[in-house]
């Protein structure tokens, strides 16, 4: 995409490929056990003017507002998905980390950049503050992936560690490529800091406290509007205190993180949303940046790359982790598999590409350097990361690493069904305590002529009655498979009983759909015309299903 626009139809294409050839990398990624971010970098490079398809395209400017874009929703849902709770205990650890540990490394790794590379300084703290963060998405998406809950707190530690390095990584990258642009004599370091911390936190807990509010108080008349709305507070909380000159992610962060533990409604569904656009949003920074990248530059970058990949990887991160959290008496296992999960990702790649527009110039192709050690940092670590915590027996057997998200319930999580009984029901006139429910199944509610009764066990169950039993939830439900079959006149189960129907094994019909009413059917339900019947069959058996003629 280098001089004349792509048509839009073309465009859309490319778009739709790139999508599913992403999901289904991620397919195979997980199977062989090599992070997925990887697969959307070379699919990237597949596309690029190096690969395959020959695409040119070298519009940083453009790349960057995306990708800009695409990290608000990564560091929003970051904040959004930390369940506080279980973070609270290391948080004074965490925020050190994503604070000191940021500056401590960027600063370590610009000496060695000065002193062994031959960088200038600001160039060699430039280098450092771009790779400074970690990334919650690669590290997370890992230990989810593998069901890795690690000791001793250290799965919040990371989430909340690589959830909030990045706004501090920005304000040190803001502040560099200014003193690197118009000179470090005119540029005053502790407004810059002042700045970017005062309006980005103010900013975030307004957004939060009225977003909060709202979705409290306000119950949007149209379905997903809520989704709708946090999108916008997302945009908000990163825009408003970037006009102001304050730190937008940091603000993006601070309001998911405080709407994310808040009691607002539907937050489950917001989680899982907010999932699936940050998985897309990854899609995109990652294969831009393969796209960006010309493998040809490559080879010129790799002796300088490499020795600050692995500075980076085996000396700077283990000596900001080592120094931070000794004085809390971490154990060393702990520490070891800490300085290992410092992946690098997404932020490093957008503060990246935010220095190859800036106009600053540079000795060092810096964004090159940056992508190879973005690519060295997941292949190696996050590959080896599940075979490392193994090694360091930090693998904790009995925890779940879910409980460390907040759309995470954990095993007594209930769902609630409602049964109509009718006239010849065999529990009409029958007292609750003679009822034989399944285990773990509570009578927890009648309806009965408009008026809501607390059940006890004399309750006399009569005809009429709407009951609301609980029961534990099923949690596999990607075994489960419905498919809604619509029962024509002219087909040959109309008047027919259910047993009577002759349905491939594994096949069951869960419910009919008759006249806006929902029934619970038995063998002797009788098949109407116009029934809607919600049909559940095993994988195992899904083929056969489908060819049954409705």
């Amino acid at each position: 995409m280098k001089g004349s626009a792509m048509p839009v139809v073309e465009l859309l294409l490319l778009i739709a490929i790139v999508i599913v050839g992403c999901i289904l990398c991620n397919r195979i990624t997980d199977k062989i056990g090599v992070p997925m971010l990887l697969a959307f970098i070379l699919l990237g490079m597949i596309f690029g003017s190096d690969g395959l398809f020959k695409i040119q395209f070298d519009n940083f400017g453009f790349a960057e507002q995306i990708c800009s874009i695409a990290l608000i929703f990564i560091m929003f849902y970051g904040g959004f998905g930390t369940k506080w709770s279980e973070a609270k205990p290391v948080a004074v650890k965490s925020i050190l980390l994503s604070t000191a540990g940021v500056v401590l490394t960027a600063a370590l790794v610009g000496a060695f950049c000065h002193f062994v590379l031959g960088f200038s300084w600001l160039e060699g703290l430039l280098l450092g503050a771009l790779l400074g963060s970690t990334d919650a998405a690669s590290v997370f998406s890992i230990l989810r992936s593998r069901q890795l809950n690690l000791k001793y707190g250290t799965a919040s530690m990371l989430e909340v560690e690589s959830g909030s390095n990045d706004p501090c990584a920005y304000m040190l990258t803001v502040i560099l490529l200014s003193m690197m642009g118009a000179g470090a004599e005119d540029v005053s370091v502790a407004s810059l800091i002042f700045s970017q911390l005062f309006f980005g936190l103010v900013c975030g807990v307004l957004i939060a406290g009225i977003a909060a509010a709202v979705l409290k108080r306000f119950e949007f008349e149209t379905e997903g509007f809520n989704a709708a709305f946090v999108v916008a507070v997302a945009l908000l909380s990163y825009a408003l205190p970037s006009v102001l000159g304050g730190n937008g992610y940091l603000s993006a962060y601070l309001v998911g993180l405080l709407l994310g533990n808040s009691d607002i409604p539907d937050k489950k569904v917001l989680v899982h949303f907010f999932d699936g656009v940050t998985g897309l949003m990854q899609m995109l920074i990652f294969f831009l940046l393969g796209l960006l990248s010309s493998p040809s530059h490559i080879p010129a970058v790799v002796p300088v790359a490499l020795l600050v990949a692995v500075f980076l990887t085996f000396v700077s991160r283990p000596l900001a982790v080592f120094l931070l959290l000794t004085p809390f008496k971490a154990k060393l296992n702990q520490q070891l598999l800490v300085s290992w999960a410092g992946l690098r990702g997404a932020a490093s790649i957008v503060f990246a590409i935010m220095a190859s527009i800036s106009g600053i110039q540079t000795d060092n192709d810096i964004f090159h350097i940056v992508f190879f050690v973005v690519l060295f940092s997941i292949l190696l670590q996050g590959t080896l990361l599940p075979v490392v915590s193994h090694k360091l027996n930090m693998v904790d057997a009995n925890g779940n690493v879910f409980r460390t998200f907040t759309d995470y319930s954990d095993e007594d999580d209930v769902d609630f069904i409602r049964l109509t009984i009718q006239p010849n029901h065999p529990w009409t006139g029958q007292p609750i305590k003679q009822l034989t429910l399944p285990p773990d199944c509570l009578l927890v509610m009648i309806i009965r002529n408009s008026e809501t009764l607390v059940p006890q066990g004399d309750t006399i169950i009569c005809a009429g009655d709407v009951i609301v039993l609980s029961a534990l939830s099923y949690r596999d439900e990607r075994n489960i498979q419905l498919r809604e079959v619509t029962v024509r006149p002219d087909n040959d189960w109309c008047g027919k009983q259910l047993k009577q129907l002759r349905l491939p094994g594994g096949t069951l019909v869960v419910l009919v759909r008759r006249d806006g009413d929902s029934i619970i059917p038995n063998g002797g339900t009788v098949v109407q015309e116009g029934d809607i019947l919600v049909i559940n069959h095993s994988r195992r058996e899904g083929q056969k299903a489908k060819k049954v003629t409705v």
